[in-house]
Formats: structure tokens, sequence, C-alpha cells
């Protein structure tokens, strides 16, 4: 009765985790991030900037998360801010790590642009929406139901 089914087995081993050694903390590699060798686009209210790898891996890539002090004053607001896409990224990550091919994708950044507070919600949509756009797959949009 509770078997397990071909779709189910992909889910039950999927870790949904974002370690230390996800994160992306050392100097070098933040000021490698941001120099002109990586790779930016919008995606309003983040914007993701990559460096690409020397090949296709399933690897996670080291991610750095920003908000800007300049916008929000409030250390509390730009923590929350943080922990939301961090829940997104985790909640998220394996679309980029289970791509049949791989990915190729060494350091990630997400910086938050936007001007004001952002739920969940909005957040994780958006950083889907940049995910698809990373990889440069097409989001699969579930077709309506015919209308009588």
């Amino acid at each position: 009765m509770n078997e397990p089914t071909a779709t189910s087995a992909p889910l039950a081993a999927r870790k949904y985790t974002f370690p230390k050694e996800e994160h992306l903390c050392r100097k070098k590699l933040i000021e490698e991030l941001f120099s002109k060798q990586s790779s930016s686009f919008g995606v309003y209210p983040l914007r993701i900037v990559w460096i690409k790898a020397a090949a296709p891996t399933t690897a996670p890539p080291q991610v750095l998360i920003s908000v800007s002090k300049r916008t929000f004053k409030r250390a509390v607001d730009r923590n929350r801010l943080k922990r939301l896409i961090r829940e997104a990224y985790r909640l998220n990550k394996y679309r980029l790590t289970e791509q049949p091919n791989g990915h190729e994708i060494a350091l990630l950044g997400i910086i938050f642009t936007g001007k004001e507070k952002s739920p969940l919600t909005l957040v994780e949509k958006k950083l889907i929406s940049a995910f698809h756009r990373l990889l440069g797959t097409t989001i699969e949009v579930p077709a309506s139901p015919p209308t009588p």
C-alpha cells in the first residue's frame, strides 16, 4: 500500500539543506564574483550574479546572499530578507543540482534590490524564475482546463 513509486523516490532522497560549505564566505572568491568576468541579470526584486564552472557538475554552487544597508537601514529588516532568500534557495536549489547534464555555476550571488519588504511567496517565485533563466530552460505552464 505504501510502496515507493518511481516519482516519489527522488523526492525522498532530496535534501533540503543549506550547509556552511555552500555559503560563499572567502573574500577572494567574493571579489572574483563581482569582477568583470562574472555575468548578471535582474529579476526584480532580485539580482543574480554568477561565475561559470570549468565543467558541468551536480554539486551545488557556493552562494552569497546580500541585502543593501542603504535601502534597509534596520538590521532586523535586512536579516529577515536574507532569511527569506535563504529559505527560498534552500527549498529550490534542487532545480540547479538535479539537472540531467549538470549545471555550470561555480559561484552564485543573490542580491535583493527591491525597495520594499517582500513576502516569501514572491521571493520564491522570482528565485525559481531566475533559476530557469540561469539554466536556459523554460517554465512548464500547466495547460488550462477546457472551457465548456
